[in-house]
Order: C-alpha cells, then sequence, then structure tokens
C-alpha cells in the first residue's frame, strides 16, 4: 500500500488514537502526541493541511519502531 499523499496533521493524529496516542500538547503550528502502550513514546506532528510525503514517513517509520511492526500493516491498519 502506498503512503496518501493528501494527509493533514489533524487527521493523522485522529487515526493515530487506534494505537492509544492522545495530543498532550501544541506549540504553534506542532502537535505533540503521546502514548504508554509499550512506555512512553512522543511524536511530534506538524498540523499542516497536507503533510510532506517526506515528513509523513518519517513519522510513520518512528511509530513503526516504537510498535515493532511491519509498514505495510501500519499503513493498511491506519489508511486500509
Amino acid at each position: 500500500m502506498k503512503i496518501p499523499r493528501n494527509i493533514s496533521g489533524m487527521k493523522l493524529s485522529k487515526l493515530l488514537k487506534r494505537f492509544g496516542f492522545e495530543i498532550t500538547r501544541q506549540t504553534g503550528s506542532h502537535m505533540r502526541l503521546t502514548t504508554t502502550i509499550r512506555g512512553e513514546f512522543h511524536i511530534t506532528i506538524p498540523k499542516h493541511k497536507s503533510l510532506k510525503i517526506g515528513t509523513l514517513n518519517n513519522i510513520l517509520s518512528d511509530i513503526v519502531n516504537y510498535l515493532n511492526i511491519d509498514k505495510e500493516q501500519l499503513l493498511q491498519e491506519l489508511f486500509g
């Protein structure tokens, strides 16, 4: 599955709720999401209308490493 090209930071934060992520703070145009499923983990997401593909790919890679799952599985669960 391909990474979507037109997803906003807010929509991504809502999709990540199924993995236990919650917005814990916002500074300017960046949101900090935190989960405690496997220890505390933070990720910062820009609150832009459309995330650049490289930025989105880096965010998803960090989440894949934290959750210890395959990237294809993450994409399927989020966008499938």
